[in-house]
């Protein structure tokens, strides 16, 4: 009898070790374990989603005929660890071999490579082929490549599975629709609900765990409104194509105080734990643009969203793991501040998306990358802080999807592998993409002095202290041309600035 493990983010029927699996002949593990869930403190409904997600998954494949050997939490024999569930599972079973799909995170891959050692049975890992581009096939694409750059494996991602293609010419000629997708959003504009759904018995069941369990975990527990079935997980992609897809393109950057889903699908909750599969959401955008139902810019920057950035993000991280998790190009070390956990600064743009954050588990691309991102690089932070509270607190945050966006978007700690420069921006970017500013201590257009946005002389400052890295790159060294021309007195005024302002982060002022 095979042993086959499915873990937390693979609840996919389509799962490779699921594939040829037959009913009644083998057994299939899944198990709830304290190692996973509490290597970085999760957010509490991050854990609340995947366990629950889990216990409907595996009442699925008992409903298929499947024998599932399914480990709560609390079980009071719950070794802890996935290898120590097998091992038991093991004794009790007469086990001839193990078939699991290859995790999405190194750590577990490392451990799992060794794991027939342990288990004195043959351990077949394969390969995980949900995604529409193999490691293979994305370390060919990079192999002799002088630069890494998304743009262009994103073409070849559209010619390859043919996604919005007219012959062999992108529909509407042309490859990106970017720059019409760069509006704030007008004052009155009316946001669509986001998906929700009541929790059902199983998810109750759940959230009684984890306030139990982990109470002392960042984030809030109530209200849960996830789907955690793949049905529901339809539902809501179905929602967002009717709904939202059409001023997704145009307001994609936008933010607006009190409106933390804006026009974003929320799919990638359903996305990164298997419960969607990549293609059956790009196909259902290009209907959406076939039927008049979505305008092209919109549909286009969706689909490159999943089949660009997130394809290309898993190739990153596999072709550069392991050594790209110690990257440190500006040798950052400042200790993330506290307000990262309670939202508690003056700077109401980091205020309203940590405090989303802690109340969904969610916020979009561009909260994520330049607000808090932004603070992040040009506070110095330590990337393996930064980078531990975004697999933390986001309940779409795996290692192969985070660690590449924060190292190599967020802090630029990768010195541009795959960035041609640092993402830093003083406050008039967050005023122009926002309605932050209008509730903030401090004023935006202010540059220096005590009622200055931070972001302003923080700006200046990073790119001074960062001058000899950084002056050489062709998309910065217009930026310091402006700094060469600016007078003895302000460069003074912006690094008394921020040694104050950096002074009081570390001291929790």
């Amino acid at each position: 009898m095979k042993l086959r493990l499915v873990l937390g983010d693979q609840l996919s029927l389509s799962l490779s070790s699921l594939r040829d699996a037959k009913p009644g002949d083998d057994i299939i593990l899944m198990a709830e374990v304290h190692e996973e869930a509490t290597y970085v403190r999760h957010h509490k409904k991050k854990i609340a989603f995947l366990f629950s997600a889990m216990r409907h998954f595996a009442e699925e494949l008992k409903s298929l005929g499947h024998r599932v050997a399914y480990v709560k939490y609390d079980c009071a024999q719950n070794t802890g660890s996935l290898l120590g569930e097998v091992l038991r599972l093991k004794k009790a079973e007469a086990v001839t071999g193990v078939i699991l799909t290859k995790p999405g995170e190194y750590r577990l891959l490392h451990d799992m490579e060794r794991w027939q050692e342990r288990l004195d049975v043959p351990v077949e890992l394969r390969d995980d082929d949900r995604f529409l581009c193999s490691t293979d096939r994305f370390q060919a694409w990079a192999s002799g490549r002088k630069s890494l750059r998304l743009e262009y494996f994103y073409r070849d991602m559209r010619r390859d599975h043919a996604i919005l293609m007219e012959g062999d010419k992108p529909q509407g000629g042309q490859w990106n629709f970017d720059q019409e997708n760069r509006k704030s959003a007008p004052d009155g504009i009316e946001v669509p609900a986001s998906f929700s759904i009541e929790p059902d018995r199983i998810t109750k069941e759940v959230l009684e765990l984890v306030a139990d369990h982990f109470s002392e975990h960042f984030g809030d527990l109530h209200p849960f409104s996830l789907a955690v079935t793949r049905e529901d997980a339809l539902e809501a992609l179905k929602q967002f194509v009717a709904e939202r897809l059409c001023k997704f393109g145009d307001y994609q950057d936008a933010m607006l105080q009190g409106e933390p889903w804006m026009f974003h699908s929320h799919i990638s909750f359903y996305l990164n734990c298997g419960l969607l599969l990549p293609l059956e959401c790009v196909r259902a955008a290009e209907w959406a643009y076939s039927q008049g139902v979505a305008p092209l810019n919109s549909v286009e920057g969706f689909i490159r969203q999943i089949v660009g950035w997130r394809e290309f993000i898993r190739g990153i991280y596999w072709l550069f793991m392991p050594e790209y998790a110690g990257l440190n190009y500006f040798g950052a070390s400042r200790d993330l501040p506290e307000f990262y956990w309670n939202g508690e600064t003056q700077m109401n743009c980091l205020r309203q998306c940590i405090l989303e954050t802690k109340a969904n588990a969610y916020a979009h691309h561009i909260q994520r990358l330049m607000v808090i991102g932004n603070f992040s690089l040009l506070a110095g932070l330590a990337p393996k802080q930064v980078s531990d509270w975004y697999l933390a607190v986001y309940a779409d945050a795996y290692e192969w999807v985070e660690l590449p966006n924060v190292n190599g978007m967020v802090l630029f700690a990768d010195g541009g592998l795959f960035a041609s420069k640092p993402y830093a921006a003083s406050g008039a970017y967050i005023n122009r993409m926002s309605n932050y500013c209008d509730h903030c201590s401090y004023s935006h257009s202010i540059k220096t002095g005590e009622k200055a946005c931070p972001f302003n002389y923080l700006y200046w400052n990073f790119l001074m202290q960062n001058e000899e890295r950084l002056r050489g790159n062709p998309r910065v060294s217009m930026i310091y041309r402006s700094w060469d021309k600016m007078s003895e007195s302000k460069k003074n005024e912006i690094r008394s600035d921020s040694r104050r302002f950096l002074t009081k982060l570390e001291t929790a002022q």
